[in-house]
C-alpha cells in the first residue's frame, strides 16, 4: 500500500506540472521584438509578387571540345604565338623604314641615295639578321603581313624601292618556293580579322596606341 500511494502521488505531481506548463504556454505573451530580431534579406518584385532572392557565384562549365574545335584552337594559338614573336620586329622595321624615307626625301643625287640605302641596309642586317633567320616560314608570313600593316607597303614594294625591281622579283621567287609571297596585304576586316584583336592585345602590352 505505501508503494501504491507513492506512485499515485508521483502521477499527481506529474499532472500538476503538465497543467502548469500548458497554462504558462497558453497565457504567456510574446516579448517585444528587439533590434536584432529582424533578418533583412534582398527582395525582388515580379508583377505583384514580392519574394526574396540571392545572387549565386558564377559557375563555369566547360564541355569537352570537339575535334573541329580543337583544330581551330590549335590554329588560333599558333597565330597568336606568331604575332607575339613577330610584332616587335614589324614595329622596329616600320620606324627604320619611315626614317629612311624621310632622309631620302632630301637626297636627290642617285649615288648618294644608293650609298645611304646601303648604310641603312647594314643597320637592318645587324638589327634583324640573326633573329629573323630563326623564324619559321609561317612566322615569316605573319611578319610580312604586319610590316604591311605598319608601313602600308608590302615587302615586295619596299625591296623594289630600295634594291630595284630585279631584286624584288628574285626574292619574290624565293618566297614563292616556300609557299609565301612578298606581296601580302594586311586586311583587318577580311582574311586577317582574327589576327587584328591579337595585334591590339600585343600593342596594349607594349603601350602602343
Amino acid at each position: 500500500m505505501p508503494l501504491f500511494r507513492k506512485q499515485i502521488q508521483l502521477a499527481a505531481g506529474f499532472l500538476v506540472l503538465l497543467l502548469i506548463f500548458f497554462s504558462i504556454d497558453s497565457h504567456a505573451q510574446a516579448p517585444a521584438a528587439g533590434p536584432n530580431d529582424t533578418l533583412k534579406v534582398p527582395i525582388i518584385i515580379i508583377g505583384s509578387d514580392t519574394m526574396t532572392y540571392a545572387e549565386l557565384e558564377t559557375v563555369l562549365v566547360f564541355a569537352k571540345m570537339t575535334e573541329e574545335q580543337k583544330e581551330r584552337y590549335r590554329k588560333w594559338t599558333r597565330l597568336r604565338n606568331a604575332v607575339y614573336v613577330t610584332y616587335p620586329y614589324a614595329k622596329k622595321a616600320a620606324v627604320i623604314f619611315n626614317d629612311i624615307n624621310a632622309h631620302l626625301a632630301n637626297i636627290s643625287d642617285s649615288k648618294k641615295r644608293k650609298a645611304y640605302i646601303k648604310s641603312r641596309e647594314s643597320e637592318l642586317k645587324r638589327e634583324f639578321g640573326d633573329p629573323l633567320t630563326k623564324l619559321s616560314v609561317y612566322q615569316g608570313k605573319i611578319l610580312m603581313k604586319l610590316i604591311n600593316r605598319e608601313t602600308q607597303n608590302t615587302c615586295y614594294e619596299i625591296i623594289k624601292e630600295y634594291k630595284g625591281g630585279a631584286s624584288a622579283q628574285f626574292w619574290q621567287s624565293i618566297a614563292w618556293i616556300f609557299g609565301s609571297s612578298l606581296k601580302q596585304h594586311y586586311n583587318p576586316t577580311g582574311e586577317d580579322a582574327e589576327m587584328e584583336p591579337i595585334v591590339q592585345e600585343v600593342m596594349r602590352m607594349y603601350g602602343h596606341s
